[in-house]
């Protein structure tokens, strides 16, 4: 389970990065992998992190004399060990484990800890590199490294993610433990341009298993013995799979919760010899070397393996949903601080630790030893999991409680009613459903302030609060309306949607609804009454498994010229209940599904399609993949690669050319279609599988029973097309899992408009915000605006702020500068790469008042 992150501040001879002669190169490097609350807990783990810096730093000084090739050098294989290096060791012994990563002697990657990123957001695995990120500028460091280590398979779509923050280099070791693969020991490609669909590349040697296990190449402790290593390398090299004079063999630590050896250097020395180099390695040198030698000449590789070991964070599906909860959250929260940072350059100046420390949690939830198969118990690494998420659930839930608030002052109330204002977090002019908590007289209306006419509303109740509900139209990108509360009847208008015998319509869809909340009919008025639903495998639409059984109930919970939402109770498999909603002007039927009991074994949501012919799209890690084989026109591999269970974030839509449907999926994070198993994707039969929770490999890996919990949140929400549009599919799911949010206005003076406001517009639609937020380093250095284009080319982007842009920067990920930005006119206009994510620091005029 290593891998490691490299920099290099100390360059090696000039030979060593030559091209290749008769004397091959080869590098060890050593490391101890860190199996973080596997091995160790969290006092034991740092006691081992300081124990082995200061000796490698020790050993650095110990050796400096000898030649490059065989002076000590150390990996970390997270950042995390330089964080609680930081914590706990005084300014000038860090001051000195800075300098020895800067003269190459001691290296570290960008992430925290080594993880399996299938079940992560694409924000969270971007923000879990932030304290790299953070050393990057403070200290000038040159970081080019980042791992996803022994787990079996790898995402697509990390590899844009690495690229994009700065990642230059990989490299891959796996368990072949704990795994259903059996096809480890033959690879296509040994070193490869691991590259994304936007074409960004990082450099990867991921080996072929050797047949002597994890502790030989290919797995994730390669130089377990340096001697054995050197001379598989020697082989290597001369075999057809790897035709290169440059090799390289990382990882000593394996299990081991700590290890002190100065065993590279004297390998190095013992075994260097006319034909061969041997190169005590902090592995950046190993890449830099080879990219000089061959860069030109390897093959590139665009593929998706599956998951494996990413799957057991369902068996804490709750909590898992938590965190996943909470990253979708942090984009209002902090499109909000932007505004508010605006007036208030120190605005949540108080809560940075809290950040720091949320960005670190969402660097170690997805650690990969949820396993829970080894010395630290079930119980604790259980714990150890909740503690992680309430550490990103209590920031996020402040500042956007702050934020809230906050922006509700710059706004003037101009009136002695209740005003309120609508904020729509997304880059784009929206239509939606907004709540309000009210709890006054029950005879009122609401008025839209900018057009003085009234908007449909309703009170309702949700987990036991009161609220008034409206449909608010047309709320601008990155802005909001401000609407009042009169003491006054409202209009009387029609109901959304009408509810009688299983029956559910409005004038998008018609659905019959089993008492269990299990859609077997979803008809599309505007399609000539297309059906979608269908039974397959005995499943219809929203079905944890009870098919057409109709034991159970059935109530209106409430509805009114807004909404209409019914209430499902059922017992089959599980104790459950589905709230579903169908709204006035919005072709979207949104699905609560609460699971109300304890589990353990696998449990899913089946949605079965009448669609013939169909293909499947999903967004896996930074990344919209077509879930076929890539010899089927697909994205995923044919060998080394596990299908049973395929990442999902925002949303999987299914799509056979004219007709389609899109599943949004707030909460969980996996999905199968069809009938698909470990080694087969089943790309013929029209069903999407979302796994609720569960022990995917049996009882021996996950945590038990859910660790305890017994109410499990599960929302979707479906939108029929005419064709799949990646764009769209995407929109539809933020507008889902992103609700418009409703603040109190309070303020006495006008900041910001107090009828309607913009901050931010995207010229292009297939161009969508992705994350907007103020500068880590606060918001006097600017706000941090992060882009994603869904579309297959290339596309010229305006982007356009209220006050004006004055200065503008590409970032990485990790919000490191890179080079100006063009700015014409006030707005920022740069090209984005075709599914490219792109980063920006832009800096806004000073601050105006708006009318």
């Amino acid at each position: 389970m290593k891998i490691y992150l490299l920099f290099l501040g100390m360059a090696l001879p000039n030979l060593l990065f030559a091209q290749p002669t008769k004397q091959t190169q080869f590098y060890i490097s050593n490391d101890d992998h860190t199996d973080y609350m596997w091995t160790g807990n969290e006092k034991q783990y740092k006691e081992a992190f300081i124990k082995m810096l200061d000796y490698y730093i020790g050993q650095s000084d110990k050796t400096a004399n000898l030649p490059a090739p065989y002076q000590s050098r150390f990996n970390c294989d997270g950042s995390y060990w330089l964080w609680e290096y930081e914590k706990n060791k005084s300014p000038a012994e860090f001051e000195k484990l800075i300098s020895k990563i800067k003269s190459g002697h001691i290296s570290v990657p960008y992430n925290a800890v080594v993880s399996c990123y299938g079940a992560s957001p694409t924000e969270g695995i971007l923000r879990g590199m932030y304290y790299a990120g953070y050393l990057q500028r403070r200290y000038n460091l040159d970081l080019d490294q980042a791992v996803a280590m022994e787990n079996q398979t790898l995402p697509l779509g990390l590899g844009s993610l690495w690229a994009g923050a700065g990642v230059k280099y990989s490299w891959k070791g796996v368990c072949d433990c704990a795994s259903q693969m059996k096809d480890l020991k033959k690879r296509n490609k040994e070193v490869y341009w691991y590259t994304g669909l936007d074409n960004s590349k990082v450099l990867m040697k991921w080996y072929s298993i050797a047949p002597g296990g994890n502790k030989q190449l290919g797995g994730y402790a390669e130089a377990r013995d340096p001697a054995l290593a050197v001379d598989q390398l020697t082989a290597l090299c001369q075999s057809p799979a790897h035709p290169y004079h440059i090799a390289g063999a990382f990882g000593f630590g394996w299990d081991d919760l700590q290890t002190t050896t100065d065993i590279f250097t004297t390998t190095a020395q013992a075994k260097t010899n006319a034909q061969r180099q041997v190169i005590v390695s902090n592995q950046s040198d190993y890449f830099k070397a080879f990219e000089a030698a061959y860069g030109k000449v390897i093959p590139e590789e665009s593929l998706a393996y599956g998951n494996e070991w990413d799957l057991y964070s369902a068996s804490m599906a709750e909590l898992s949903a938590k965190v996943k909860r909470s990253v979708e959250k942090l984009r209002a929260a902090e499109a909000m601080a932007s505004l508010v940072s605006q007036q208030d350059k120190n605005f949540a100046g108080n809560l940075a630790d809290l950040k720091k420390t949320a960005w670190m949690a969402l660097g170690l939830y997805y650690e990969h030893d949820w396993t829970a198969d080894g010395p630290v118990s079930r119980e604790d690494r259980a714990a150890w999991q909740r503690k992680i998420e309430n550490q990103l659930t209590t920031y996020v839930d402040t500042l956007y409680n702050l934020s809230q608030q906050k922006l509700g002052t710059y706004i003037k109330t101009s009136s002695n009613k209740t005003q309120f204002y609508v904020f729509n977090p997304l880059s784009w002019q929206r239509t939606d459903v907004c709540d309000f908590p009210y709890t006054g007289t029950k005879n009122v209306r609401v008025i839209d302030t900018q057009t003085n006419q009234e908007v449909p509303s309703q009170l309702i109740k949700s987990k036991g609060k009161e609220f008034i509900r409206i449909l608010a139209t047309d709320i601008p990108s990155v802005g909001y309306k401000v609407f009042e509360i009169t003491s006054s009847p409202a209009k009387a208008l029609p109901k959304a949607a009408t509810y009688a015998n299983q029956v559910f319509e409005n004038s998008f869809y018609k659905l019959k609804i089993t008492n269990q909340g299990v859609i077997t009919s979803f008809v599309d008025k505007r399609q000539g009454n297309k059906e979608y639903a269908a039974q397959v495998n005995g499943k219809f639409m929203n079905d944890l498994g009870s098919g057409s059984d109709n034991i159970g109930s059935i109530v209106i919970e409430h509805e009114g010229p807004v909404s209409v939402t019914i209430l499902c109770t059922g017992q089959k498999p599980l104790a459950h209940t589905s709230r579903i909603t169908l709204f006035k002007e919005i072709p979207r039927v949104d699905i609560e599904n609460q699971i109300t009991q304890n589990f353990g074994e696998v449990q899913s949501w089946a949605f079965s399609y009448n669609l013939t012919g169909a293909d499947v799209w999903h967004e896996e890690t930074g990344t919209i993949l077509k879930a076929k084989p890539v010899i089927q026109g697909g994205n995923y591999a044919t060998q080394n690669a596990r299908f049973d269970w395929l990442t999902l974030n925002h949303f999987a839509a299914i799509n056979n050319g004219k007709q389609g449907i899109t599943l949004s999926n707030a909460d969980c994070a996996f999905l199968k279609l069809g009938n698909s198993a470990l080694t087969n994707l089943d790309t013929k039969t029209a069903q999407i599988s979302v796994l609720a929770g569960g022990q995917v490999d049996g009882a021996k890996l996950g945590i038990l029973k859910q660790g305890g919990d017994s109410l499990f949140t599960q929302r979707f929400a479906l939108s029929t097309n005419a064709g799949f549009n990646a764009a769209a599919s995407m929109r539809f799911s933020l507008e889902h899992q992103n609700p418009l949010v409703a603040g109190r206005i309070t303020g006495t003076q006008t900041i910001y408009s107090d009828k309607t406001y913009s901050f931010l517009k995207v010229s292009d639609p297939n161009v969508l915000l992705w994350s907007l937020k103020p500068a880590e380093e606060g918001a006097a250095k600017g706000i941090i605006t992060r882009l994603w284009n869904f579309k297959n080319n290339n596309s010229p982007v305006k982007l356009s702020f209220t006050p004006q842009i004055t200065t503008a920067h590409q970032t990485t990920h990790v919000e490191t500068d890179l080079n100006k930005a063009t700015i014409l006119n006030g707005s920022l206009q740069e090209t984005i790469g075709h599914h490219q994510i792109k980063t920006f620091r832009v800096v806004l005029e000073n601050a105006k008042a708006t009318k």
